[in-house]
């Protein structure tokens, strides 16, 4: 896999690339509607391809437990078992040693788990991530890391920090014992201190397996799990400054459309995130004006699409009317249609930019839309 860099943006941190994979071309910045089972929820594969989708994000914690190596192999491979014809990102477990802390135990060899399905126990290891990617086909493999909430302080988040490390070095090393032509990320952790995101990044950029493998990538990892806007970007500042240029750069888990703007004002090339996904089965939706909840009595006979602006299918062919009645009927129509506007937003969003980093306008088209588009907390 190679990220080539084909316009600097108008600021000296922003910019668009092409990531070249045997699964195909991602033009980039983009983002990846998230399929942690394999499965985007009540999307097809045919739909997000429609939508604009050109790379998608899957679990390999989730896919290792249900439905398993034997079947994914049977299969041919993650890809041919959804349906999907371009590239994936396989996420590696790293956040379910957080999310999961009641059911796993942490050692140097790698993590415990409890199953979340049947209670069993199971083990996941920085090597079998790197082979259990290998053999389902994934196209980038994010290596195992040891993820702690910010609140548990520097002590704590350099100790999983330099864990991090120590894994990082044995997927490099567990890559070269495997014939793939997968991609490997590194992952940056560290808080919320800036100097140790640093540390991380700068000992990440520099490390290589016995055989001179390098990472194809980096990941920045531990945000979007309730830190202030403002706090976040200084972190991923900090993080991309000591990363190579030639390489692509992963925001994990984040977030809001004003994030991804402010994001790849920094640098940023991939972003993933279940808020479009997740609130559209809540009955919210983006638009440029803000967030629409569609279940509110003024949609009752709102005849007009969520977003004019919008050319996905729900906005073309149904009103905010018919969401509206989908919604209060709790017909499973509603959450379907809602999630084809909701990933087509942040698609299009993703496309515009870098349309304008291309003419050189993203300044200042960031600025119009950052004093306009108030997903956060507006309400329609």
């Amino acid at each position: 896999m190679n990220w080539i860099e084909s316009h600097p943006g108008t600021q000296e941190k922003s910019r668009t690339g092409a990531l070249h994979t045997e699964a195909g071309i991602v033009q980039t910045p983009n983002f990846m509607p998230v399929g942690t089972r394999g499965s985007v929820r009540g999307l097809s594969s045919d739909v997000l391809s429609r939508s604009g989708t050109e790379i998608l994000l899957v679990n390999l914690f989730h896919l290792w437990l249900r439905p398993g190596e034997s079947v994914l192999k049977g299969a041919g491979g993650i890809r041919s078992f959804m349906g999907w014809k371009g590239p994936i990102l396989s996420d590696s477990g790293g956040f379910q040693i957080l999310s999961l802390k009641d059911r796993r135990k942490v050692s140097e060899e790698g993590v415990h788990f409890q199953s979340p399905y049947d209670g069993s126990p199971v083990f996941l290891s920085p090597e079998e991530v790197v082979r259990f990617s290998g053999t389902i086909g994934v196209t980038i493999a994010m290596v195992l890391d040891h993820l702690v909430s910010p609140e548990e302080g520097v002590a704590k988040n350099r100790e999983a920090l330099e864990r991090t490390l120590r894994w990082a070095k044995r997927s490099l090393d567990a890559k070269e014992t495997i014939e793939s032509e997968m991609a490997l990320f590194g992952i940056v952790q560290g808080g919320l201190d800036p100097q140790l995101r640093k540390f991380c990044a700068g000992e990440l950029a520099g490390m290589s397996g016995p055989g001179g493998t390098t990472f194809d990538g980096y990941g920045i990892g531990g945000l979007g799990i309730g830190e202030a806007p403002d706090e976040r970007i200084s972190i991923v500042s900090a993080a991309i400054e000591p990363l190579p240029k030639d390489k692509p750069r992963y925001l994990m888990g984040v977030g809001y459309p004003e994030d991804l703007i402010e994001a790849v004002g920094e640098g940023v090339d991939l972003f993933d995130c279940v808020l479009p996904t997740r609130n559209a089965r809540n009955g919210m939706l983006f638009t440029r004006a803000g967030r629409l909840i569609i279940r509110n009595a003024r949609y009752t006979e709102d005849h007009g699409p969520v977003d004019e602006t919008c050319s996905c299918l729900t906005c073309q062919s149904y009103s905010r009317a018919y969401l509206h009645h989908l919604f209060r009927t709790e017909e499973m129509l509603g959450p379907v249609l809602n999630t084809i506007h909701n990933v087509t937003f942040y698609l299009n969003l993703m496309k515009e930019m870098r349309e304008q980093l291309v003419m050189g306008t993203f300044s200042g088209w960031k600025n119009h839309m950052l004093g306009h588009l108030n997903t956060r907390g507006k309400n329609e």
